[in-house]
Formats: structure tokens, sequence, C-alpha cells
């Protein structure tokens, strides 16, 4: 199977015929549904709730795909609707339990010393912990910038946010990520 471009995807699933739209919906999970994966995974930590939250989101792109302006790459703006609703996840989780949001983050610490798929060796769980210790957004540039890579553009189109206002928050989570991992 060759990989098509996203323009091709795009393209074929708006195909006025229809008959092409459940084949380019599928490549289209297929290209991108680890790093989507991914990209939750370190928000909410559990695999459970990681995946379910993968299905919401591309229940959200196939439902929302026609209208697509293309104002954005195509994984940008799937990114923001995974970014979306994890956010709204966790929003409606601190609700659901009633959690301060310091609470949340030692629920989600809880979690990340009992998931297996987390590896749990001491330097990795010690900065998975700094992670978790910041607050919501510096976290989520964070992740957006060290694990994914993503430039400050992509990103500011993710989260509408500035350029300058993510760069001083991924500087001072930075900053917290360090002080965190020098201490004992």
């Amino acid at each position: 199977m060759s990989e098509f471009s996203d323009q091709e995807l795009l393209e074929r699933f708006r195909d006025p015929s229809g008959s092409q739209k459940h084949y380019a919906f599928n490549l289209l999970v297929k290209k991108y549904q680890q790093r989507i994966y991914a990209h939750i995974r370190r928000m909410v930590i559990d695999h459970d709730d990681a995946n379910d939250l993968v299905q919401n989101t591309f229940i959200k792109i196939w439902s929302h795909l026609d209208g697509f302006r293309e104002d954005s790459k195509l994984f940008t703006w799937m990114y923001r609707v995974a970014t979306n609703e994890t956010l709204g996840f966790l929003k409606q989780k601190k609700k659901r339990f009633f959690l301060p949001i310091g609470n949340a983050e030692a629920v989600l610490q809880a979690k990340l010393i009992q998931e297996p798929g987390i590896n749990a060796n001491r330097l990795e769980l010690k900065l998975q912990k700094a992670i978790l210790a910041l607050p919501e957004k510096q976290r989520l540039v964070f992740h957006m910038r060290y694990y994914d890579n993503m430039k400050y553009e992509e990103m500011s189109q993710v989260l509408e946010t500035s350029v300058g206002a993510l760069k001083a928050s991924y500087h001072h989570a930075v900053q917290k990520v360090e002080k965190y991992l020098k201490e004992d």
C-alpha cells in the first residue's frame, strides 16, 4: 500500500460520489492513530482513557472533516481536536471527582507508577512526575515541544495562543522540570 499525502486523502474523502470516503478515512486513521494516541496518553497517563479519547477524537474528526478549511496542516487540525478532547476530559474528571488541581495531579502520578506501559526506571519516572507537577497549560506545551518536536507556529495554531506566550510557557516549564529533577 503506497502512502497517500494528506491532500490526496482529503480529496478521496470529499469525492462527490462518496465511494472513497470510508477507505480514505481508514487510511487517515492508520496514518495518524499512533501519534494521536501518544499525545493523548502523555496527558492522561491511563491506557484505557487514552484509547477512549482516541476513539472520540476520530469520531469528531470524521464528523467535521468535510468542513476542514485547510487553514492549517491536516495533522495540526487533528492534533487540536485531540488536545481539546483531552483537556475537556481532564476538566470533566476533575469536576466529577471534585478534585482540586493538586489532587488531580496526585491521582495521575499514582496511575503513572501503576501503568505497565510506562518504563519505570528511576530517572524516567522522576521526569514524568516533574511534568505532572506542571500547571496544565505548561504541561501541554512541554509535551508538544519536547516529545512531539512541534514548532511554535504549529503549537500556536493548535492552542490558539501567540508564539511568544508559548515560548514563555515552555521556558518556565523547562525551568520547573530541571529544578524538580535536581531535587533529591
